[in-house]
């Protein structure tokens, strides 16, 4: 009875995210994770294309949230202001409360190839979101992609802060930080 619930993806991916703590990425099959959340491998796959997507599966979130923010930003505004913006609104809509399972997301990651992989993709979305908005925007090619890079690279930086220190900052207040150090070196 308890397959017909609605929220078949949300226990599709804690059972994966379960599995992969107990026993690793690598040995965690599809048919494991349908067994635990009680789903079938055929429900598996109607949600996610293979068992990577489990953690990238808001991959795509992301650049919308991106094109969002782009477009919902004043037409004035300072290209700085939009990315300094749209880092505070990611750090708190995607990031705060979560600092636990986004450092075993990380560790996981950093444990198989094929996920360091998805990873680095990832990030060459989320720099060609950010490069396409500003493109939008009438930013020149060559200014869209150095900000769309330097934004992608202050986002990974300040994350990695953030998941390596123990104390109670918030990310939107490392991501602060880095980018007062940014504009400190560069003056």
């Amino acid at each position: 009875m308890s397959r017909w619930r609605p929220d078949a993806r949300q226990r599709l991916q804690q059972a994966a995210l379960d599995l992969f703590a107990e026993q690793g990425f690598a040995e965690t099959t599809v048919p494991a994770i349908a067994a635990r959340a009680g789903l079938t491998t055929r429900t598996f796959f109607r949600h996610f294309a293979d068992k990577r997507e489990v953690l990238f599966a808001d991959d795509a979130e992301a650049s919308v949230l991106v094109a969002q923010l782009m477009a919902g930003a004043p037409a004035a505004a300072e290209p700085l202001t939009i990315i300094r913006e749209g880092l505070r609104a990611l750090a708190e809509n995607r990031f705060e409360g979560r600092k636990a399972a986004l450092r075993h997301r990380r560790e996981l990651v950093r444990s198989d190839a094929g996920l360091q992989e998805r990873d680095l993709r990832k990030r060459a979305a989320l720099a060609e979101a950010i490069r396409d908005g500003f493109l939008a925007r009438g930013l020149g090619a060559a200014r869209a992609a150095l900000l769309a890079e330097t934004s992608v690279t202050l986002v990974y930086v300040s994350v990695a802060e953030w998941l390596d220190s123990d104390d109670d900052r918030k990310l939107d207040d490392i991501v602060g930080e880095m980018l007062a150090a940014l504009r400190a070196e560069f003056g």
